[in-house]
């Protein structure tokens, strides 16, 4: 938005109605007071502006921690989380092999046992002897059936650890991905808040007409009616299309319809305030804003391509600062 200097206008005001002869001391003493609350109104704006801005920086200062400490978490927990069930499966492959040995062990057993049966009617050194080697073998085969039944519940107490705490994991992930997108969601409201953000409107430069006629449009949209605003910021173009307000006002017919969220729409009038008027100061935020509108409609392409655009071209505008934030969320 272009400004005026008030001294210098004041000046060149106050000479031209003393010249003609066009304006009383009461009539000079109104516009001086009309003046002095166009700028109260306009410092009242600027500050809400800069606490806007503050608030936003401080938000992304307080998301880019977050954000890295989360990633960090959830390349831990991955990490625990394979340790853990490659442990798991060691102990499984282990258990059952035991297992196996075992049933090979009882097999033999049997077998001897049947051995045993045919001995019964041997010389008694003879089943004395198998005797002793069967009771040997099958203390033998009880020790280790008992240690295989500890190795067992501890293998299910492991399991059941491991279980218990792939549940806290999740628990934890679910957690920060919530907290991820409340941040997200925070930042792009504030982003939306900074790119529709404009000072008090500023007539100063142009004719008595056109500045009402832009002031009215724009007071308008500020009061939520959007069909209204878009009509009355049409009816100006028509009646102005090259004036200093001009490609404000394109913008802000682009802007009605991407609050309605009629973004293709929305697309469209900001390119026109992009191809009418290429050496307006509203560039960077309908390049930006179509960046948004092309993401709601799920086109991710053309919102980085526009969103680097920003970038490159402007900068040092804040646009290039959340047009760099975007792109950092874009997958």
């Amino acid at each position: 938005m272009r400004t005026f200097k008030w001294p210098k206008g004041w000046i060149v005001l106050s000479v031209g109605l003393l010249l003609f002869g066009c304006a009383t001391s009461e009539d000079v003493r109104i516009l001086d007071e009309d003046i002095r609350q166009f700028q109260s109104e306009l410092n009242r704006i600027r500050k809400e502006e800069g606490t806007l801005r503050r608030e936003l920086n401080a938000l992304r200062g307080e998301l880019a921690p977050v954000q890295k400490k989360s990633q960090d978490d959830i390349s831990l927990l991955r990490t625990e989380t394979q340790t853990e069930t490659q442990k798991l499966q060691s102990v499984q492959s282990d258990l059952l092999l035991r297992i196996e040995t075992l049933q090979s062990e009882m097999r033999i057993l049997s077998t001897g046992v049947e051995e045993y049966k045919d001995f019964l009617k041997r010389p008694s050194k003879e089943i004395d002897r198998l005797k002793g080697d069967v009771e040997t073998r099958l203390r033998i085969l009880e020790e280790r059936w008992k240690g295989l039944e500890d190795k067992d519940k501890a293998a299910d107490q492991r399991i059941k650890e491991i279980g218990d705490r792939l549940k806290g994991l999740e628990s934890k992930v679910t957690e920060l991905a919530s907290k991820l997108s409340e941040f997200a969601s925070k930042l792009a409201e504030a982003e939306k808040a900074a790119a529709s953000k404009e000072p008090p409107v500023e007539v100063k430069g142009v004719s008595t007409g056109v500045g009402d006629l832009y002031k009215d449009a724009y007071e308008t949209l500020q009061k939520g009616d959007l069909e209204a605003a878009r009509r009355k910021f049409e009816a100006f173009l028509k009646q102005y299309p090259n004036t200093e307000l001009s490609d404000n006002a394109q913008f802000w017919v682009g802007e009605t319809y991407y609050l309605r969220k009629d973004f293709e729409k929305a697309i469209l009038e900001y390119e026109k305030a992009i191809a009418k008027y290429p050496e307006g100061d509203k560039i960077p935020a309908a390049l930006f804003k179509q960046a948004l509108a092309f993401l709601e409609l799920g086109d991710k392409t053309n919102a980085r391509s526009l969103l680097k655009r920003v970038i490159e071209r402007y900068p040092h505008s804040e646009q290039a600062e959340m047009a760099k934030k975007r792109l950092e969320g874009i997958k």
